[in-house]
């Protein structure tokens, strides 16, 4: 049973990750850092955005952006933290 619980929450962690990754290179094609229009670019921008954003939509729907600052991934972030904590909190008190 540990395994399983810490395979759960070592996948929390990498869509935690995933979900910085995908801030992070908003920020750079924001700002011109990297090119949109290279292949290697693209391919990885559409993996992760059709990673996180079926958890990311629904949050900017309730929480819209603040002049042009996007708080969905701060958010998520937190949630995948608080889950985590729920989940070792009462996963291993009952082991």
């Amino acid at each position: 049973m540990h395994s399983l619980i810490n395979l759960v929450l070592l996948l929390l962690r990498l869509y935690g990750w995933c979900i910085i990754a995908v801030a992070v290179l908003s920020w750079l094609l924001a700002f011109g850092v990297i090119n949109a229009h290279s292949s290697v670019v693209r391919s990885v921008l559409e993996v992760l955005y059709r990673l996180t954003e079926p958890l990311l939509r629904p949050i900017r729907r309730v929480i819209p952006s603040v002049s042009g600052v996007d708080f969905s991934p701060v958010i998520a972030l937190i949630g995948l933290w608080f889950l985590g904590q729920l989940i070792r909190e009462y996963a291993f008190r009952m082991l």
